[in-house]
């Protein structure tokens, strides 16, 4: 939808409200006219209904409001005499409407000081549960999200099992799009496995102020762009979209920003013809070849305890007695090289040319994982060329992206019906890349990551557990040397967990001499 659609979805909301509620209103001793103005009629409803104004605000807030409409229709219902479990029911069931029935067939008074105190456990118990939701809905939203690695695009600098919390702030909160939706779940209702919201209505992209841009090297957490096709139970499936805010979430690292012109050589990334300078904690790796002397074993201890390296990353060539290391990082290879045992140590690198990809971005040069491009990574408000030869970089961007009508016919390229040679972007683009760099689906297979496509910045690993042990030895699953570290920075990094544990302590023996002093201070 359309600002200007919402606006008129918002004035005819404010006709029903003030059809339906104008005598109540009256009859809590307002003006029949104050239940017709915008946002002022919902201000002058939390008086009535006895609630704090900054209500209004939650109704407003996409998601938030699902909750908040049902408890604000209840409250209404219960100003007016209506505290029946019947009354509640109709007034949620009817989506609010049965106040339309009590406002033009009830003869009902306006209880002006009513107790707000629910008056059974099973009501205070639903009551503070509503509350917990909609707290937490917010913070997930628009602060902190947790997230989990499920897979090892970034093996080595983010491990499978990690569990991140993600700021929205840094990069600036994005309110939803998807406006009907189950709270603090992304794409499907646990369990249940069933799609977690409705594709209609959808709000305009919007996003509040960034304390920082997306810069090179960052770590980011993306709506997958090209998910078009995954169902709800774990499988694929032709023919289902998702809105962009449900998208999956994928967690790359950002190689390439707007205006950049990028290129892999050799596996390595190149903007504007430098080499790209990682921070320190990045963990590049590459599938490598070994050979070993007389064909000989390796040691699987040596392997998993010295170099972290388990056995569903190693494959073994019987042909010719060789190992395959999917991902090895430099600083491995160098410790395999110097074991007695190795005789070489080989990166698989394809050459420039060599076991052309039809699956690398943008589908027609060719381009392998490790040589490709140069690539123009678009800048809003950048103009570039239009032909035969350009298009596919842009193709996605014109039609899905940015939600042009695009024809080709030939030569002849039309945009909303218009024969043009250039285009215009209106949002800029990132290139994201995975550390494990053979071993990765990210921007080489499916071109640019929109900014609106942007979750937020991992800040933070809170926990962190060992896929390959079993939980009947749970200590040693806990990776206890991860827990609260942080994403960023710059060495190795440093776990915060113990001085977690420390102030939690304080807190609880501080919050116990406080109770007992309150209750000697009782007795007296």
């Amino acid at each position: 939808m359309t600002l200007t659609q919402w606006f008129i979805f918002f004035l005819i909301m404010q006709v029903v409200h003030f059809a339906g509620t104008w005598k109540l209103y009256k009859k809590a001793g307002r003006q029949a006219w104050e239940a017709a103005i915008p946002i002022y009629n919902a201000i002058i409803l939390m008086k009535i209904i006895n609630r704090p104004k900054w209500w209004v605000i939650l109704l407003f807030v996409p998601i938030v409001n699902l909750i908040m409409f049902p408890v604000v229709w209840v409250e209404t219902l219960r100003s007016f005499g209506k505290n029946s479990t019947l009354d509640t029911a109709l007034g949620v069931l009817t989506l609010g409407l049965y106040i339309y029935y009590v406002n033009y067939t009830q003869d009902v008074t306006y209880v002006e000081n009513r107790s707000l105190h629910p008056k059974d456990k099973t009501a205070d118990t639903i009551s503070s549960l509503l509350f917990a939701i909609v707290v937490a809905t917010l913070v997930h939203t628009y602060v902190m999200q947790p997230f989990t690695i499920p897979t090892g695009s970034l093996e080595k600098t983010l491990l499978v099992g990690d569990f991140l919390f993600v700021s929205k702030n840094h990069y600036g909160a994005r309110t939803p799009m998807t406006t009907v939706a189950a709270p603090m779940v992304h794409d499907t209702i646990p369990v249940l496995n069933v799609k977690s919201y409705l594709n209609k209505p959808q709000l305009p992209y919007f996003r509040f102020p960034a304390f920082e841009q997306v810069e090179k090297n960052d770590i980011v957490v993306f709506n997958w762009p090209v998910d078009t096709v995954q169902d709800f139970k774990g499988t694929y499936a032709t023919g289902i979209r998702k809105p962009i805010d449900k998208k999956t979430n994928y967690v790359k690292r950002c190689v390439g920003t707007p205006g950049d012109s990028l290129s892999f050589v050799d596996g390595v990334a190149f903007i504007n013809g430098q080499e790209l300078k990682l921070s320190d904690r990045a963990k590049v790796q590459y599938s490598y070849k070994v050979a070993t002397v007389g064909g000989s074993m390796l040691d699987p201890t040596y392997l998993t305890r010295d170099l972290k390296i388990y056995p569903t990353d190693i494959g073994f060539n019987q042909a010719d007695n060789t190992y395959f290391f999917i991902s090895l990082t430099a600083e491995n290879a160098e410790k395999l090289k110097n074991n007695p045992t190795v005789e070489s140590v080989t990166k698989l690198i394809s050459k420039k040319g060599e076991n052309p990809d039809n699956r690398i971005f943008p589908y027609t040069k060719n381009w392998n994982q490790d040589n490709l491009g140069p690539i123009y990574i678009p800048q809003a408000g950048k103009t570039v060329k239009l032909d035969k030869q350009t298009l596919p970089f842009y193709r996605m961007i014109i039609h899905e992206y940015e939600g042009n009508d695009l024809k080709v016919n030939g030569d002849e390229i039309r945009i909303n019906n218009q024969i043009v040679n250039s285009y215009t972007f209106k949002q800029d683009y990132y290139y994201m890349v995975g550390d494990n760099r053979h071993n990765s689906l990210d921007s080489r297979y499916w071109g640019f990551v929109p900014a609106d496509h942007v979750v937020g910045k991992p800040v933070f690993i809170w926990m962190s557990i060992d896929p390959s042990i079993p939980w009947s030895k749970a200590f040693d699953k806990i990776r206890w040397e991860r827990l609260f570290t942080t994403v960023g920075g710059n060495g190795e990094p440093v776990s915060y967990f113990l001085i977690f544990v420390i102030l939690l302590g304080g807190y609880f023996v501080a919050d116990f001499v406080i109770k007992r002093k309150k209750r000697k201070a009782s007795k007296y």
